[in-house]
Formats: structure tokens, sequence, C-alpha cells
């Protein structure tokens, strides 16, 4: 008899859960994939390292409405000098053609010592000096008033000999007046001077220098305006310099200036 074949149970395989869909999807709706990314592979892979940066501070600058604000007020006042010295000008033109002013006229005439000394050891030098001055305005519209403290004085090789000043005087238009004015004074430590004269005497040209600082006022019509003072200074070459003795003057040269 044949062996009886056992049969065993095959037990049945187990069947796998079925798999939940997410409710939620993974990707939001209107998105592609490749925006976000696998949120699963984003999940197993560790955040990028961040790099550490170093913040940037630019230079500060001015404020731009202080810059802008100086250049108008730099402007402004540029305008403002440009016009001042154009309204000047043309009040400077204006005043030339109507006045037309001229330079007033100086000349020494002539000169005459009624003493030129010297004491016993010639430590001093005594001298009077008369000189006549002609004064010339040549202007048809302005008045030169000549006022108090002007000083005159005449010099030899830097050294000076004698000194006066001139009268107050009014001189009107186109006028010339010729002033006779008498100049003295006297020259410590002469003998060197004496010296040098002499050498000039025997040449028979004898350089000397008178200056004159006079203070004046101008008159244009009725107005009197502020002080000036005018500058004369006259180089003379005489042939002597004899007391009591009219001297000749052989050349003059008169240069005339101002100031305030």
């Amino acid at each position: 008899m044949a062996d009886h074949q056992r049969i065993h149970p095959v037990p049945e395989p187990e069947q796998e859960p079925p798999v939940q869909k997410p409710t939620v999807p993974l990707v939001p709706r209107g998105s592609f994939r490749s925006e976000k990314g696998d949120p699963e592979r984003q999940q197993l892979e560790p955040p990028p390292l961040r790099k550490r940066t170093i913040p940037y501070y630019p230079p500060l600058k001015p404020p731009k409405k202080r810059i802008c604000s100086c250049k108008r007020c730099l402007c402004c006042t540029c305008c403002l000098l440009f016009f001042l010295i154009i309204i000047i000008g043309a009040l400077a033109a204006a005043f030339y053609f109507v006045f037309q002013p001229k330079i007033p006229n100086y000349s020494v005439d002539s000169m005459r010592i009624t003493q030129f000394n010297f004491n016993n050891d010639m430590s001093l030098l005594f001298a009077t000096f008369n000189v006549n001055i002609t004064a010339r305005n040549p202007n048809k519209k302005i008045g030169i008033y000549y006022e108090s403290g002007s000083h005159l004085s005449v010099w030899y090789t830097g050294v000076k000999l004698c000194e006066g000043s001139l009268p107050k005087f009014y001189q009107g238009h186109r006028n010339t007046t010729v002033l006779s004015l008498n100049l003295s004074g006297q020259t410590e430590n002469a003998s060197e001077l004496l010296q040098s004269l002499q050498l000039d005497q025997q040449k028979g040209s004898i350089p000397l220098n008178l200056r004159a600082k006079v203070p004046v006022k101008l008159k244009i019509g009725k107005l009197k305006l502020m002080k000036w003072k005018f500058l004369v200074k006259c180089k003379l070459d005489v042939d002597s310099l004899s007391a009591n003795n009219a001297i000749r003057i052989r050349n003059s040269d008169c240069k005339f200036g101002f100031r305030l």
C-alpha cells in the first residue's frame, strides 16, 4: 500500500496594507515640482551652510541740501558784486563825461636863500628858503579847497634842510595861483653834509627835492566831497646854495599823486 501523502496546508501570503494617499498634496496647486523641489528629498538633505557676511557701510557724504544752499549763496554774492561793479563803473563814466576832471599842475618858479650858515663847530646848519610855487587848476567844473595841515620840505641827499606849510585857501575853476612860501629849519651833524655840498657846488649842479603833502576837498557844483591828500614831488637842479643870492633853477620836474 502506497504511503499516504501528507498534505500540509500552505499559509496564504500576508496581504500588505493598502497605501493611503495623502489628503493634502505635497505640491500646492498651481505650482510646479521644480519650484519647491521634492519635499521628501528636502527632509533628508541637511540645510545649506550659511556664509558669514561682513556688512558694508558706504562712506558718509555731506547732505546735498547744505551743498546746494552754499552754492546758491555764493552765486548770489558773485552776482551782487558783479552788478555793484557795473553800477560803480557806470557812475564813474558818467562823472568823467559830465565833469571831465583834470589833474592840477604845480611848478617851482624861483627860489631864494635868505639864510644858509653853520655854527662855529660845523655841527648845525641853519637854512631859510623863500620858494615861489605856481598852482594851476585846469578844471572847468571842479574847485579845490586847500585845507590846513599841509607840509612842505626841501631835501638834499636824503637830509631835510627846511620845512613849512601852505596857506588855507580856495582855488576856483581854471584858476592859477602863485604862492610865496618861507621854509626854515636846522640840520644836526652837518659836517659831512658840508663836504658833499662843496663838491656839488664846484660842479655847478646841486640836486634838491621838494616834497608836499596837502589835504584838500573837491567842490563839484554845490557839493563838497570828502577830504583827499595831494602828494607833490619836485626834483630840482640848482647852481648854488649861497645866502642872499638868487638861485638859478636849471631843471625842474614835478609829479603829482593823491590818496584818501
